[in-house]
Parts: C-alpha cells; sequence; structure tokens
C-alpha cells in the first residue's frame, strides 16, 4: 500500500515537472528528480520515517553526483533542511555540515549564510545559546560578502536582532545593545515597521536591565508610535505587547498607580483574554502587584493573583506561575497568615527550579529567608550559592561573545585600514594627473612621509605581533602538553586493551590448525586491522570530535564488557540503573568513564588471575557511582608502585572532578569505585530563556 502511495505521489510529481518544461529551457532531469524525493520525504505523511529518510539518502546521493556543483550544493541545502523537517537533527547536523564546506569552499555565500542560520536556529531551540549566537554570527560574515539589496541587509539586520537577544538573556547588556542598534538602523532604511518595532521594543527591554526605568519607558513609546504602520493583523498583539510593558516599567519605577491605569485599560481589550490567555495571565499579576503596592489594597490584590493562578493551571503556564504564587505568600505574610505563605512559596520555588527561572528563584529564596525562621540559613545559603552561579555562567558567555565580536572588529579594522590605503593611492594618482610635473617634488615628499609613518606604523604592529606570538606559544606548548597526555590516555586505555584481547585469544589458538581456528585467526587479523584504524583515528584526532561518538552510551559499555568477556573466559556481569538519562550524559564524562573501565577490566585481566568481575553503574544521591569488583588475588595497596593504568584512571577521574578509591585485599579481590558529578546536556539553558524576554515578568 506505502509503495503505491510512493509511486502514485512520483506520478503527480512528474507531472508537474514536466508541465514546467514547458515553459523553461535547460532544466536538468536529474535535478527534478531529487526534487521530487525531497518533496515526497517532506510533505507525505502517509509515507513511514525509514521510508521518507532512504528517499532523502537517494536524493543526497544523486546530488553529489551532479556536473553542476553550484547545483548541487542548493539541493544540499534542500536536503539538510527537509531532515530538520522530519525531526531527524542527526542527519540535519551531518548534511548541513557538509553544506557549509562545500560552499565555503565555492564562495556560495548566500548558501552559507542561511545554512548557518539553519543551525543556529537549532541550537537555540536546544537552549544551546552559545553555539547559536556563534552560528549567528558567521551567517552574518556570509551575508555581508553579499552584493547589497533589499534581502542581503535584511538578513543582516535579522543576524544582528538574534545575536542581541542572546545577548540580552546573558545579560551582556552593553553588546546586546550595540547589535539591536545596528539592526534597527537596518531595518529603518530598508523602512521595515514590523522590525523597528521589534528593535524599539528590545531596546526597552535591555534599558529595564540595565535599570534604567525613565530609558526603557522611552524605547517602549517609540516603538508604540510604529504600530499603525505594521499588519493590521498583527497591531492587536503589538498593542497589547507594547501597554505591558509599559506599565511594567512604571510599576519598576515605583509608579504603581500610573502602571495600576495602563493594566487596567489592558485588562478591559476584550481580545487579550479571547486570543492571550499567557498575556492577559502576566497582566493579572502584574495589576495586582500595583494594586498591592500603590493603593495597598491587600484583599483586591488577592482576589486578582488568585485569578491568575487558577487561570495558570487550567492553560499550563507555568513561566508565570512561580511569580504568581510568590506574589500570593507576600500578600498572605502581610495579613499575618505565615504558614499558608510559606506553603506557597515552596510551590513558587518548585515551580521556578522545574521552569530553570533562576531569576524567579532568588526572590523565592529570599522571601523564605524570612518566612521560615528555622531553615533561614539553608535558604541563605542557597541563594548566593544560586546567583554565584549565575554570575558565573552569565560572565562565561560575555566572554564568549566578546572574543566572538573581537574577531569580527579586527575583520573590520583591517578592511578599514586596506580601504584607507587604496584611498591614498587614488589621491596619489589624481594628484599627479591634476596637477602635473610642477609639484613632482611636492608629492614625492607626501609619498615619503607616508612611508616613515607606514613604517612606524608596522613596526609597532610587528612588536604587538611579536608580543602575542610570545605568549601564544606559551598558550601553544600548554595545549600541546595536554595533547600528548590524552593521546596516551587513548593508546594504552583503548589500544593496548583491544591488543591484550586479541593476544590471549590467539595464544589459545597457535597449537591448533582446524578450519575454525583459521577462520578465527582472520578475524582476529581483521580486529588487528581495526586497531591499526582507531591508531591513525587517534593521530589524526586534533578536535573534540571523539568525545561525541557514544551516541548510546550503556550499548557502547555492554558491547566492551562482552569482548573483554569472550577474549578472556572471565564471567562479567554489568548493571546499570534505568533511571538515570545516561545518552544525555556529558560527552567528557562519558568518554572517561568508558575507558576507566577498560583500563580497569583490562588490569582483572592481566593482573587478578579472577573468575568474576562484577561492573555496576548507578545514582548515588546527585552523583554516578561506578563500582568494579572481581574475585581474584588481590594485592596490598600499601606496597609497590601504581602502574600507568591506575595512573591513567586517577588522571581521568580528576578531569570529571571526581573521586576514586580502590580496596583490595590479598586473596580476596578488589574493588575499585569512582564517583562522578551527574551533568547532563541542556540543564543550564532553555528556549524559553530568550523568547520569554520578548514580554517582561515582573
Amino acid at each position: 500500500m506505502k509503495k503505491s502511495i510512493l509511486f502514485t505521489l512520483i506520478i503527480i510529481f512528474l507531472g508537474c515537472t514536466k508541465q514546467s518544461q514547458q515553459q523553461s529551457v535547460a532544466v536538468d532531469p536529474e535535478a527534478d528528480l531529487i526534487d521530487i524525493w525531497i518533496s515526497a520525504a517532506r510533505d507525505s505523511v502517509h509515507l513511514s520515517m525509514d521510508e521518507r529518510k532512504n528517499l532523502l539518502q537517494q536524493a543526497k546521493d544523486k546530488a553529489f553526483a551532479l556536473a553542476n556543483d553550484s547545483l548541487g550544493i542548493e539541493k544540499l541545502s534542500k536536503i539538510s533542511l527537509a531532515y530538520k523537517k522530519i525531526s531527524d537533527s542527526l542527519e540535519f547536523r551531518k548534511t548541513n555540515q557538509q553544506v557549509m564546506e562545500l560552499a565555503e569552499k565555492s564562495k556560495m555565500h548566500r548558501v552559507l549564510g542561511n545554512s548557518h542560520w539553519d543551525m543556529a536556529y537549532l541550537f537555540s531551540s536546544y537552549g544551546v545559546l552559545d553555539s547559536a549566537f556563534y552560528h549567528y554570527q558567521k551567517a552574518l560574515k556570509s551575508f555581508e560578502q553579499l552584493p547589497s539589496d533589499s534581502i542581503s541587509n535584511s538578513n543582516k539586520g535579522r543576524m544582528h536582532y538574534l545575536m542581541g537577544r542572546i545577548q540580552d538573556s546573558y545579560k551582556d547588556f552593553l553588546g546586546a545593545e550595540i547589535s539591536i542598534t545596528s539592526a534597527l538602523r537596518i531595518f529603518e532604511d530598508l523602512e521595515d515597521s514590523e522590525r523597528v518595532y521589534n528593535c524599539y521594543n528590545m531596546l526597552g527591554i535591555i534599558a529595564s536591565g540595565m535599570d534604567d526605568s525613565d530609558k526603557a519607558l522611552e524605547f517602549f513609546k517609540k516603538a508604540g508610535a510604529y504600530i499603525d504602520e505594521v499588519d493590521e493583523s498583527e497591531q492587536a498583539k503589538f498593542i497589547q505587547q507594547n501597554q505591558y510593558n509599559i506599565a511594567h516599567e512604571l510599576s519598576q519605577k515605583g509608579d504603581y498607580l500610573a502602571a495600576e491605569e495602563v493594566f487596567d485599560k489592558l485588562l478591559k481589550n476584550k481580545t487579550i483574554k479571547e486570543k492571550n490567555l499567557e498575556l492577559y495571565s502576566l497582566a493579572l499579576t502584574s495589576q495586582a502587584y500595583s494594586i498591592y503596592k500603590g493603593e495597598q489594597n491587600v484583599e483586591k490584590a488577592k482576589t486578582l493573583i488568585n485569578q491568575s493562578i487558577k487561570l495558570n493551571d487550567s492553560i499550563n503556564h507555568n513561566v508565570d506561575q512561580p511569580r504568581a504564587k510568590q506574589y500570593y505568600a507576600e500578600l498572605l505574610a502581610e495579613q499575618g497568615d505565615t504558614a499558608t505563605a510559606l506553603q506557597y512559596a515552596k510551590e513558587s520555588r518548585a515551580l521556578a527550579q522545574e521552569t530553570y527561572n533562576n531569576e524567579r528563584l532568588t526572590e523565592v529564596l529570599r522571601l523564605l529567608t524570612k518566612l521560615d525562621g528555622e531553615n533561614a540559613l539553608a535558604y541563605s545559603n542557597a541563594y548566593y550559592d544560586l546567583s554565584e552561579t549565575i554570575q558565573e555562567e552569565e560572565r562565561t558567555k560575555r566572554d564568549k561573545f566578546a572574543r566572538i565580536r573581537l574577531e569580527t572588529d579586527q575583520v573590520i579594522h583591517e578592511n578599514e585600514v586596506l580601504s584607507r590605503e587604496k584611498q591614498i593611492w587614488m589621491g596619489t594618482i589624481l594628484g599627479l594627473i591634476l596637477f602635473g610635473m610642477a609639484i613632482i617634488i611636492i608629492l614625492f615628499q607626501y609619498i615619503n612621509n607616508n612611508r616613515l609613518k607606514y613604517r612606524q606604523k608596522q613596526q609597532e604592529s610587528n612588536h604587538e605581533i611579536y608580543n602575542l606570538m610570545l605568549s601564544q606559544q606559551g598558550k601553544f606548548e600548554e595545549g600541546k602538553q595536554l595533547e600528548q597526555k590524552r593521546i596516551s590516555e587513548e593508546l594504552h586505555d583503548g589500544i593496548l586493551g583491544e591488543m591484550l584481547g586479541i593476544r590471549l585469544i590467539l595464544s589459545g589458538l597457535n597449537e591448533r590448525d582446524d578450519d575454525a581456528s583459521v577462520e578465527q585467526r582472520a578475524d582476529l587479523i581483521e580486529r588487528l586491522r581495526e586497531v591499526e584504524e582507531e591508531i591513525r583515528t587517534i593521530s589524526h584526532e586534533l578536535n573534540h570530535a571523539s568525545y561525541e561518538k557514544f551516541h548510546n552510551f550503556i550499548v557502547s559499555l555492554e558491547d566492551l564488557i562482552r569482548g573483554i568477556e569472550k577474549s578472556s573466559g572471565i564471567a562479567c556481569s554489568f548493571t546499570y540503573d534505568n533511571k538515570v538519562n545516561w545518552d544525555n550524559l556529558l560527552g567528557d564524562i562519558k568518554i572517561n568513564a568508558y575507558r576507566i573501565v577498560q583500563e580497569s577490566l583490562k588490569n582483572c585481566v592481566k593482573h587478578a588471575q579472577c573468575e568474576h568481575i562484577d561492573i555496576a553503574f548507578g545514582m548515588n544521591g546527585e552523583k554516578l557511582k561506578l563500582t568494579i569488583s572481581d574475585d581474584g588475588i588481590g594485592f596490598d595497596t600499601n606496597k609497590g608502585k601504581r602502574g600507568i593504568g591506575i595512573r591513567n584512571i586517577i588522571s581521568r577521574v580528576k578531569k570529571v572532578k571526581g573521586t576514586f578509591a580502590i580496596d583490595s585485599v590479598k586473596g580476596k579481590g578488589t574493588i575499585i569505585t569512582v564517583t562522578i558529578p551527574s551533568t547532563y546536556i541542556g540543564l543550564e539553558n532553555t528556549p524559553n530563556d530568550v523568547t520569554q524576554k520578548q514580554i517582561l515578568n515582573a
């Protein structure tokens, strides 16, 4: 049935293609077939996911085979977007990377910029905002290489705007203001009123983040002046958003009565309750807070917040619920109902943790120190720990953004220097033509003076470059030593373990000549070839890619343990905690844990003379606990030097900030225990960190 549906779709697409061929000249049939496969894979919901992926793989193979390189790159770009639409992020990233490399080589700046843009969007949706910022910056550089027209200029403005939003989310307010201002200039030139509104709105948010309420209100009012010029279907949404932001900023400023008036006007708008319940809930909570602070009417404020809490529960609006419950706790405390206030404050804290709302979490912790005297010290410590973590994370991100901006500024500076030199030479030639031979001496003197200045600047630049080279040389040596140590560990932990297993099996087969033994020896020779390939891979591996290869951590460990069991004849058992999300562990933790198990098993095979090995991996509180025990001969841990294997294990444990313990008694076996902090990918940020910034929370 599915095959017949696919056949029908292809016939329809072919019919459309033939019709278009009658209207155009020199249509490539291979390219048309690629478009058919892409469209079928992207839009045909009747096909299974495997069938859709197979169609995209065929299209990808065909695109690589096209004689026209630029056309093939265009098709690959469409294929990568199709993978993105069917939620195959792995193939999307792989294909997108191929498009980037080919487009950069062919200087196809538009395709390269769009590929970086697509990658930035993917990272942004996963909450990996520093990587998203990097790719937005790369996309901007590509678009800047294109001829200036409305499309390329709009794309440049959008990149500046998206970068500014990310910078604002990490409180890099200066960088965010520069990026948004650059976008604003472009959109004003293009007379793109909707995006001009967004830029002024974002500048107001940035000013609010810097506690400059007067400047924020000025920007919000400027944004409001452009609402009449946007599409009519969008005007109601922008009016509500603008009113909320102005009212919120008045509340932040302490002008609660004015804020209450604007909130009241916003809430009386019928469309907000019909089409934007989340904003309606935000406004209810904010109005209640303004009434509490302005009129000091606690009962009226409680009624409004109660409505907001119930509405949030009905629409699952967990983003604003922590704020509403915190304010409700403050009102209850004001009336002396400390027990109920404490309950709501704890619920607010739990929701803030669940939604990764760190700003709200700090406010709730501060409130809890006042409400719960018995646990005030614990709440206070949690508050300071969280504040330090947030500040450190924001500082790290700002440093990354600064480095990326520095690279861009250097390129701009180099272009300016080249432009100035070109102007000087053009001026010199024009002077020679206009003034003739009469002023040759003056021109020569002018040129000589410029040369002297240039040499002086060059000497100063050479001196700066020399100082930078000295600094970089020290960093290079340090990096080289770290890389040598890492490669040594990879060779010892990975390659030697594999060769030990092969040697043990070959020792048993050495005296046997039957067909099965011959075949097994051939298999072992093939495994030696694979070891050779692994050595070659390690020797060429100069980046972090190897830390991403464990796509299924538990399966990798099981394969390793089965291989050791088969090669050594030692019975191995492996248990692990099913509740742990193993695949979402950081790459550093997975690779080092894998190598620790590998090295420990190798030591058991070489030295322990054991019959059984137990490997257990689970959680111990907030940490991962790895235990490897054997029933071998054991050894005295207080005597003798530790071999390179144990030293490598200790080194790997330190890399992931874990702890290592070894317990061994002669004749009773050995137990190795490793504890590792459980750190997962993507828990630091969520996409809401940026998108929720469009509407300010009180």
